[in-house]
């Protein structure tokens, strides 16, 4: 497992807002989509934070108006990157480190190019081959 990258695993269709974006709205891509997470990203596709579905439960929990919040009041903006070249081996563990579902990838020509989740990872897991006995 050591020798797969992260580019081989992450979703590249991403699915994006801006800050000011709320966060009914923000919610109903998520539904529509069958995602766990939205990127805040800028008009240059830098990212700016992430909202997932672990957010929401704060958001119920404090009762705000949805339709007068913007994602800005909930996102993740000190956001926990990876790049395309890291072994998943050390996404993996930085997820099971810090509790993280979800980490952006980034470029620094590109900005957010991807996503990798843990889904991804027990997707790729669950179709690997077995190692051939010794």
């Amino acid at each position: 497992m050591e020798d797969i990258f992260v580019a081989r695993l992450m979703s590249t269709t991403l699915h994006t807002v801006s800050v000011d974006t709320l966060v009914e709205d923000a919610a109903k891509l998520m539904m529509e989509n069958g995602v766990g997470s939205v990127l805040i990203v800028d008009d240059g596709n830098q990212l700016l934070g992430i909202l997932t579905t672990t957010d929401f439960v704060q958001i119920v929990a404090e009762r705000q108006p949805k339709d007068q919040t913007p994602v800005s009041e909930y996102m993740t903006s000190d956001v926990v990157t990876t790049t395309a070249q890291v072994p998943i081996q050390d996404v993996a563990d930085t997820m099971m480190q810090h509790g993280f579902h979800h980490v952006p990838v980034v470029d620094d020509d590109e900005g957010v190019i991807g996503i990798i989740s843990t889904t991804d990872l027990a997707s790729y897991l669950s179709t690997a081959e077995a190692p051939s006995p010794s």
